[in-house]
């Protein structure tokens, strides 16, 4: 038998703290003979957290949590980002952390070719049309008309598990994928990748810019005043990224002097986004919640990866799935 503290599953607590996820009946179902507690509020997290070996969160942590939570051992992160917490501190505390990367890698792919394809087909229009109760006839000016995708050219930044699915769902619709990243590395699912440097050369051949990249210091405000002028009049940006991948105040105003044909985001500067926001007031605009990644299977894949891990702590093994500490 491991002498890991995580060998006894029954003597361990888990604690789930989301304001919204049904984590703690997924878990539940999986009849693991581990104890678990659900929170939904940070104040609830602070009053429970002592009692937690295991903690499985993502906005409602702070740091300050670590002074209460004298038998943390491990964070499981219920989103693919980590940045919130603070690795030096939890390596000092023995404290592992792995994040839940590629949990909504299918949600979020799914969720920008549904973009890329609502914003062809004009799904924006015809809602507002029939919310109008307006029957739409028919259109002599072609250029104002739906479009196919087939030939035309999809520019994803960013090439992770995210945007590598995006590009083989594209291609099934007959897209000319070209990809984006760092590493000059080919990649099967596109028919050509650029470095980063040469986005602005590339930019200009774009039906459709989809951005899935992570939020770094390189990707902040990477969609500038500069790169939004790059890009036809006739194209559309898709951002399932973070807000500030993009200028947002330079997004809005090329969106109010139509440079660029419209946009479909799901990240914003402030979210919730303000009712100020003139984004709200734009027919061609398209915004979803920040919940591209959200979908009826969510918790079941949190939960997948963390029952892994939980099985690679009771082992003793020193590597986790998505290991961050």
């Amino acid at each position: 038998m491991s002498d890991s503290p995580f060998a006894d599953p029954s003597k361990l607590t888990i604690a789930f703290a989301h304001a919204a996820y049904q984590l703690g009946d997924e878990f539940a179902g999986r009849n693991t003979g581990t104890r678990h507690v659900e929170v939904r509020t940070f104040e609830d997290l602070r009053e429970r957290i002592g009692e937690a070996d295991v903690l499985v969160v993502s906005g409602l942590w702070r740091n300050e949590l670590l002074e209460a939570a004298p038998r943390l051992r491990f964070i499981q992160s219920i989103g693919a980002g980590t940045d919130q917490f603070p690795r030096d501190l939890l390596r000092t505390r023995g404290i592992r952390l792995a994040s839940a990367q590629g949990v909504n890698e299918r949600a979020v792919s799914e969720h920008a070719m549904g973009l890329i394809l609502a914003l062809a087909r004009q799904f924006h229009f015809a809602r507002d049309n029939q919310r109008a109760s307006a029957w739409r006839g028919m259109i002599s000016d072609r250029d104002k008309r739906e479009d196919e995708l087939g030939g035309k050219t999809l520019l994803i930044v960013g090439l992770g598990r995210i945007g590598t699915r995006l590009a083989r769902l594209a291609r099934a619709f007959d897209l000319r994928v070209i990809g984006v990243k760092r590493s000059p590395a080919g990649n099967a699912e596109v028919d050509e990748v650029v470095h980063p440097d040469r986005l602005a050369e590339i930019l200009p051949q774009a039906d459709f810019v989809a951005l899935t990249c992570p939020l770094t210091p390189e990707t902040e405000g990477l969609m500038g005043a500069a790169a939004l002028a790059a890009m036809k009049p006739s194209a559309y940006l898709i951002n399932v990224a973070r807000g500030r991948v993009v200028d947002e105040p330079a997004l809005i105003e090329t969106l109010r002097e139509r440079r660029i044909a419209g946009a479909a985001l799901d990240t914003f500067y402030d979210e919730p986004m303000p009712p100020s926001s003139p984004l709200w007031a734009m027919e061609h605009v398209l915004i979803t919640p920040h919940s591209a990644g959200e979908t009826r299977r969510y918790e079941a894949n949190v939960v997948d990866i963390l029952t892994e891990n939980l099985r690679r702590l009771q082992r003793g093994e020193a590597q986790l799935q998505n290991q961050i500490v």
